[in-house]
């Protein structure tokens, strides 16, 4: 529903490099095996709250502002989730303080890559798929990927919400592919890497499909979709869940629910007990209700679980509690949860009335913004921005060959608006790694210390 330097100074370079070892508490790295999220040896389910306060309207980092985060954890942790998700991010501030007092409340962070200046735009894709927005969407990857209670990336938010925009599906996955290589290319640890989709009766399933189709590095590692079919009181086969996943009962990667939770008539959360039981623990692995605050018109607002008195305070309204009350009550199924491995990816749609994308063709990654793999993506402009979306297209064609012959390792143990807002290797020596070894050791011989 959201829409959203030169190392010539020591002094310099060390301070960089001290920020990024600052102290933070440490989550198991979720990983995935078959069609399920895992932490550790541990089944993992996505119990969670979707979090923006100021909305679409109003963007701002709640990461970047301690004041702010601490105060949402503390209401955070008498919910009792276990993951949040952020629409939009400033890459151009720090968020140890923020990420490690997550970290502290056994919180993990889903994370939209685009922001309402830097996103793929629903009329122009070509336009905005360019090296402008994807240097912002990879120095957001740069900023977060330290931190082992990210859980996830998002490549795209409901950029197809009906049929006529189907046409941007393959933007969605050039923007997967891309990122999911960038994380490759700069030796990080593999983050998952998928889209959030509308729930549109017309074409899901098609989306879904197309999605896990085609090469490793071009499919999702997961599928979310918004979905607020369930309105109470209301049951697993009357709110359509059931049929939803029999449709994907065999799809081969994880599935949640990146927004959930009707608010007609009235919103007692009863499709909580159904979403971690066993008759969804198969095909699904959670999701995160819509939203933690009160936004924007008078029908948006009644999706709020608390209102904003002022950056120190919040006051819970009734859906809290329930929602509260709903997710403690809940009882996931022991052991693996059915879940299931070896499912081949998905074969591609063909072009209908429903689902506009002609071939199996992407968009292939701007020349310029294919340097970012072996030089980085260096700065985030935050949300100050100019904008990518009137950039133009950049892209010289597009290829129906994968970018790469390896992707999400099969058993996920090594792997992991119109804008709408996408192996671990031994890194190579750079001046820059000489340079904060250096300062190491300088800091040792002053006394100083610094914790990993």
């Amino acid at each position: 529903m959201k829409t959203t330097t030169s190392l010539a100074v020591a002094l310099g370079a060390t301070t960089a490099f001290a920020s990024t070892l600052a102290p933070r508490a440490t989550l198991p790295k979720v990983t995935i095996r078959g069609n399920a999220f895992w932490a550790g040896s541990e089944r993992f389910y996505i119990k969670g709250v979707d979090y923006q306060p100021g909305g679409a309207s109003d963007a701002a980092d709640p990461l970047a502002d301690t004041t702010v985060c601490k105060r949402d954890i503390a209401e955070f942790k008498k919910l009792g989730v276990n993951t949040v998700r952020i629409y939009t991010i400033d890459n151009s501030q720090n968020h140890d303080e923020c990420m490690k007092a997550l970290a502290d409340a056994g919180i993990y962070l889903a994370l939209d890559v685009n922001t309402p200046k830097y996103s793929i735009r629903r009329d122009k894709p070509a336009q905005s798929y360019n090296s402008a927005y994807l240097q912002n969407v990879f120095a957001t990857v740069d900023e977060f990927q330290k931190y082992d209670n990210l859980l996830l990336f998002f490549s795209g938010n409901e950029l197809i919400n009906n049929i006529p925009t189907s046409n941007t599906a393959p933007y969605i996955k050039a923007v997967t592919r891309d990122i999911k290589q960038y994380i490759r290319e700069r030796n990080y640890r593999k983050i998952p890497v998928g889209y959030s989709a509308a729930d549109i009766d017309d074409n899901r399933l098609e989306t879904a499909h197309y999605l896990n189709c085609g090469g490793d590095m071009e499919r999702g590692d997961f599928f979310g979709f918004n979905d607020y079919s369930w309105c109470d009181p209301s049951t697993f086969k009357e709110s359509s869940w059931e049929q939803k996943v029999k449709d994907l009962g065999n799809y081969s990667i994880p599935i949640f629910l990146s927004e959930y939770g009707c608010i007609e008539p009235d919103r007692k959360f009863g499709e909580v007990s159904t979403l971690y039981s066993s008759k969804m623990s198969p095909v699904y692995s959670g999701g995160l209700v819509y939203e933690y605050t009160v936004e924007g018109d008078s029908d948006q607002q009644k999706y709020g679980l608390v209102k904003l008195n002022s950056k120190a305070s919040v006051s819970e309204r009734p859906d809290f509690a329930e929602f509260g009350k709903a997710l403690k009550a809940a009882q996931t199924p022991s052991g693996d949860g059915g879940y299931k491995t070896n499912l081949p990816p998905s074969e591609c749609p063909g072009r209908s009335t429903t689902f506009l994308v002609t071939g199996d063709g992407v968009p292939i990654i701007p020349p310029k913004a294919k340097a970012f793999f072996e030089d980085g993506a260096g700065p985030g402009v935050g949300l100050k921005g100019a904008g990518s979306q009137e950039v133009g297209s950049e892209s010289p064609g597009t290829t129906t060959e994968s970018s790469s012959s390896s992707g999400t390792d099969s058993d996920g143990s090594a792997s992991t608006e119109e804008g709408a807002a996408s192996g671990l290797r031994a890194p190579a020596l750079s001046v820059a790694s000489v340079v904060c070894g250096f300062a190491i050791i300088v800091s040792s011989l002053l006394g100083g210390a610094i914790i990993l």
